[in-house]
């Protein structure tokens, strides 16, 4: 038996960290994680302590640090290597349960997509780095770029998040494509909170509750 691995995806600003935050108060609770076996929410980049540095390196908004498309497209997957060897796995095997912000699917979106690096070479290097963990379910929550950078204007924004509308555009679509070749939920991010979290609740125990 192996736990349950969720992903939420989508561009900065859409809500991810907010529902996750939701999600590791009802989930515990829900009926839906079975007894001695836990919650772990984690993220990429960062959700290792090998990824917590990774992190600050790719995030970086000295413009002297600023890595090539290549290097940061590796970067993100040594981030993911270490993540998934040291965290998801581990966790998984355990029969925990895994909601990460941000997964493999992020990459492509970015760095393909957006930074236009060969989608090909990108899988190709992923098949390696995710070791055979993939989403049990992805969801994506859907915003408009503009809507994007409007909900961050107070912010002080990473590298990633300086990149401007016309990268943010791109990005974008490239997540519609991904959600929709392989089937993601998507749900409308311009909801309330409440709205968009009990979807996410009433999805996921559609999907569990009878393989508990």
């Amino acid at each position: 038996m192996k736990g349950k691995f969720i992903v939420i995806e989508g561009i900065d600003g859409c809500g991810k960290t907010t529902q996750i935050d939701h999600l590791s108060k009802w989930l515990p609770n829900s009926g839906l994680i079975k007894n001695g076996s836990k919650l772990i929410t984690t993220r990429e980049p960062g959700g290792s302590h090998l990824g917590k540095r990774l992190r600050r390196m790719i995030l970086d908004n000295n413009e002297k640090n600023k890595p090539s498309s290549l290097a940061e497209l590796l970067l993100y997957s040594a981030d993911r290597a270490e993540h998934v060897s040291k965290i998801i796995s581990p966790a998984l095997n355990n029969n925990d349960w895994v909601i990460s912000d941000r997964f493999s699917d992020s990459t492509l979106a970015y760095q393909g997509y957006g930074r236009n690096i060969n989608l090909e070479i990108i899988k190709n290097i992923e098949s390696i780095v995710c070791q055979g963990e993939s989403p049990d379910l992805t969801f994506f929550l859907e915003i408009s770029p503009e809507e994007s950078i409007f909900r961050r204007k107070n912010e002080i924004p990473d590298r990633i998040e300086s990149e401007g509308i016309k990268f943010l555009e791109k990005v974008n679509e490239g997540f519609k494509l991904i959600a929709k070749e392989k089937n993601w939920i998507v749900i409308s991010a311009s909801q309330n909170i409440e709205t968009i979290s009990n979807q996410i609740k009433e999805i996921l125990l559609k999907n569990f509750s009878d393989k508990k």
